[in-house]
């Protein structure tokens, strides 16, 4: 894990945890990248309709940072970056997946709709 200044102390394993998650953000990175694989960043903004450069920039510097996202810089013409899941992103990713089931749940039990992304209703958690 690199350099976080997200180190504790925790009341338990659940501040431990949301704290790498708060955020608006960071679990529908997660879900983006677990959807869809390797992205690019302007590939991940239009999957995430809503979110700012900045905020994006500022929440994949702390998951990375944090050990969740890998960005791979490719040193070409023009410069591309893409960023993917890292092994603990993976496990962070399977452990909201309980909390995503809930949340569907809700939708469905409140009449809820979903987020139209290029066209289409976003599927999944």
């Amino acid at each position: 894990m690199g350099a976080s200044a997200r180190r504790g102390p925790y009341f338990c394993g659940i501040d431990a945890a949301m704290d790498v998650v708060a955020g608006k953000w960071k679990s529908l990175i997660l879900w983006e990248l677990h959807q869809h694989g390797t992205r690019r960043f302007a590939e991940l903004r239009r999957g995430l309709p809503g979110v700012s450069e900045k905020m994006l920039i500022q929440h994949l510097r702390e998951m990375e940072e944090d050990g969740l996202v890998h960005r791979e810089v490719y040193h070409q013409v023009p410069p591309k970056v893409e960023y993917s899941l890292t092994e603990d992103g993976v496990s962070l990713n399977a452990a909201l997946a309980p909390l995503g089931e809930w949340g569907t749940e809700r939708m469905r039990r409140i009449g809820a709709g979903r987020v139209l992304v290029d066209g289409a209703a976003a599927t999944g958690r």
